[in-house]
This record gives C-alpha cells, structure tokens and sequence, in this order.
C-alpha cells in the first residue's frame, strides 16, 4: 500500500482497536494508523483536515477507512452516510469491519457506498484471520 494513505480505524471497543492494529502490522502494513471512537470523532477528525488541505483528495488519495457499525454518538451506517453524502469525503474508500452480519445492514452499507463489508467473527482465532487477510487484501488492493 503506498505509505502516504492513513489508515483510519473507528471502533469503539479497545480490544478490537488494538486487534486490529496489531494484525494489520503483522501482515506488513506500515502506514500511520489512527483510531477513532465513534463516527463524530472521526468526522470532526476529516473537518479539521479539510480546513488544512485543499479537498476533496482526487480519489479519496491518502486515507482509507475501517468503520464498525455499533459505535456511541454516531454510529458506522449514519457516519457512512455523512462521508457518501460529502463531496469532500465522498471517495474515501470505506470498509465496514463489524459484528453485524443482517443481509439488511449489509445491503444498505452497500447502497450507501462502502467499498467492502466484513463481518467480524465470534471466535478469536476467526477474527485473528479474518484481520490477517484483511491486513494483506490492504496491501495488494491500493498497491
């Protein structure tokens, strides 16, 4: 992956946070990696950018964004939606990375615009992998 795209991480729960990391770093990837709480901290996150740099980044150039669904303030759906709805964000690739597997929250994700949607298994030796590749889909994807 080209190491000027920053990965940003919005998850609520510190444990899948740090998961995550962790598993995106072992499978080579070495971009800056920022976590986010809730969809608002995310979105004021890109506000601020914005004021600093000119937008919209032709392509979503220099981010790419993990997004759970169940977060506090603002959740993934609706913090999806504020992204697709924005010109300035609108090209940021999303993959939804989240517990919930409803083949109706999987197709409205999808209609809103994510790119990819994961669902997060159970069983931790699953979510260990299902990181992994993630962590390898990254680098071969934006390569």
């Amino acid at each position: 992956m080209n190491r000027d795209v920053r990965l940003l991480i919005a998850e609520d729960d510190d444990g899948h946070a740090e998961l995550i990391t962790e598993a995106l770093r072992e499978s080579g990837v070495l971009n800056e990696i920022m976590r986010f709480r809730d969809g608002q901290e995310l979105l004021d996150y890109l506000e601020a950018s914005r004021k600093e740099a000119p937008w919209p980044v032709p392509g979503g150039a220099g981010y790419l964004l993990l997004l759970d669904i169940n977060m506090p303030r603002l959740d993934g759906v609706e913090t999806l939606s504020r992204l697709k709805g924005d010109d300035a964000f609108r090209e940021i690739p999303v993959i939804m990375l989240t517990t919930a597997d409803d083949p109706r929250e999987v197709e409205r994700c999808y209609r809103l615009g994510c790119n990819i949607y994961v669902t997060k298994p159970v069983k931790f030796p699953q979510f260990v992998e299902t990181l992994r590749r993630l962590g390898l889909f990254i680098q071969i994807e934006r390569a």
